[in-house]
């Protein structure tokens, strides 16, 4: 009688954190086990799109809408997070400083370059092949659960923000960031087996170094951060499935 409750309290905060969805939700560490899967959700639906716009219009445009159902899903969130901190961590300044601009609602010169760089690799990566659903959810999937990692095992760079009451245990955090990567390397893998497992290693490898770039320059993550290392996860994994395998 209790599970149905606890398990509905967790998911509705990771889709409100997450995605346009869920609404207004009190945050807390039950979660966290549930943001690995909404990625994956959010990333079938995106690679759904992708898949039936490419019914009808050429590769490109099938990824230029795959990549604005993903924007419309999560609302923008993570690609702000990608300004905020490429504008906060990229320039030469102090600690306080760079804090000071990551919270700033302004987009600089380094925000917005990197947004339009991550833009245009990522239709570019969607363009160069057939549409991959499994791929996508399973991209998806791992950059959620990254978030989980990051979260656990870096600091929170301020006293208190908007991530920070989603923190679970470490042990909680490692059995989810397990569970997590295994259902995102399936599902990368029931796409294609050696280029699935490449893409969730190279974007695992690009989220833990923005993780690691924040921890030097802020002293640990803030809610930016997490949407950063997403972001910037997934479009590496994106970038080596479309390799020439």
């Amino acid at each position: 009688m209790r599970t149905g409750p606890r398990l509905t309290g967790g998911l509705r905060p990771a889709l409100g954190f997450l995605t346009v969805v869920g609404g207004a939700a009190p945050p807390g560490p039950a979660a966290a086990p549930w943001f690995p899967v909404v990625g994956a959700v959010v990333g079938l639906a995106v690679g759904g799109a992708w898949w039936g716009a490419a019914q009808v219009w050429p590769r490109p445009v099938a990824a230029a809408i795959a990549v604005a159902v993903d924007l419309a899903l999560t609302g923008l969130l993570h690609f702000d997070g990608l300004c905020d901190s490429a504008d906060g961590l990229l320039p030469p300044m102090d600690r306080e400083r760079r804090l000071e601009v990551m919270r700033s609602p302004a987009v600089g010169a380094f925000g917005a370059t990197a947004a339009a760089v991550v833009v245009l690799l990522r239709w570019a990566a969607l363009s160069a092949r057939a549409p991959a659903p499994l791929l996508v959810a399973g991209l998806w999937a791992a950059s959620r659960t990254w978030m989980v990692a990051v979260m656990a095992w870096v600091p929170y760079a301020r006293p208190a923000g908007l991530a920070s009451p989603f923190t679970p245990g470490r042990s909680a955090a490692a059995a989810i960031v397990t569970a997590g990567l295994a259902l995102g390397t399936a599902l990368a893998v029931g796409w294609r087996p050696g280029a699935g497992a490449a893409a969730v290693a190279a974007g695992t490898v690009v989220a833990g170094s923005v993780a690691v770039l924040a921890r030097r320059r802020l002293g640990g993550y803030t809610g930016d951060v997490l949407g950063a290392a997403g972001v910037l996860g997934e479009t590496a994994g994106l970038l080596v499935a479309a390799a020439r395998w």
